[in-house]
């Protein structure tokens, strides 16, 4: 396959020697590919280098925008940095896009969709909202600030745009990966809430969490996929209740940072 020059494929890694093969197979176009791992005790370092992506240790974990930040020095020679997950595919109509882009030379950030594979099913339909950027004009993004649902920081003036293809998102493999992903992004998110001063409770917990629950299932398609789709917003709807819950009566072990509930 050619490869796009100017092009960083950076991904983000900890203990995905599963799913890492067929998320850095998807990122071969790329002049480069960079795994920032997060001290993974499997073989991810190993499997990444098989693959030919270069790989930086930082076990460290501070949250997802350090990390983010921290793949930025690595890639001060590309002209253009795209973020993806080791639970991602980019799929061969983002490619064609992502590349359209960068032989046009364009500057500015986009924004990606995710098409949701769970519980062993495609979630066809449920297609999410834009998200943060995930595709930079290097010029244009000058860092990230947050723990989970993080921001990038833009050069002002940059334009935003959304990629009109998905990307492949492999969100939860099993109810087991589940219970544990429920755990680290709702406390990841009560910290960052917490941060910022905001308050928590039952209920409001699980008044965010029915409204986020009937718009998933009901409004976006959800139960048109049987036992998977509810599943899918059964686990989302539950992060979003702990994440109140653990606002009020875990928050002084959140003061201290992302560190206590990575």
């Amino acid at each position: 396959m050619e490869k796009l020059d100017g092009l960083c494929v950076v991904v983000l890694a900890r203990n995905e020697a599963r799913r890492l093969p067929a998320c850095l197979d998807s990122s071969r176009f790329a002049e480069r590919t960079l795994v920032i791992d997060a001290g993974s005790s499997d073989d991810t370092a190993a499997i990444a280098r098989a693959h030919g992506a270069q790989v930086q240790s930082h076990p460290d974990w501070r949250g997802f925008g350090v990390q983010r930040q921290r793949a930025l020095p690595y890639c001060r020679d590309a002209r253009y940095i795209f973020f993806l997950d080791a639970d991602e595919i980019i799929t061969p109509a983002l490619r064609e896009e992502i590349a359209a882009l960068v032989r046009e030379s364009r500057r500015g950030a986009w924004k990606v969709t995710w098409e949701q594979v769970a519980f062993g099913r495609p979630l066809t339909g449920m297609t999410s909202a834009p998200g943060m950027p995930r595709l930079f004009s290097a010029e244009c993004l000058l860092g990230f600030e947050g723990a989970v649902h993080e921001q990038a920081l833009l050069a002002p003036g940059t334009p935003v745009a959304r990629l009109r293809a998905p990307l492949l998102h492999h969100s939860y493999d099993s109810v087991r990966t589940s219970l544990h992903k429920i755990s680290q992004y709702a406390l990841l998110g009560a910290a960052k809430r917490a941060a910022h001063d905001q308050r928590g409770g039952v209920l409001r917990g699980l008044a965010s969490a029915s409204a986020l629950f009937l718009r998933l299932y009901v409004l976006r398609g959800g139960l048109r996929h049987g036992g998977a789709g509810f599943l899918y917003c059964y686990v989302l709807a539950q992060e979003c209740f702990f994440r109140y819950a653990a606002l009020k009566y875990d928050r002084d072990a959140l003061t201290d940072g992302v560190e206590r509930v990575s």
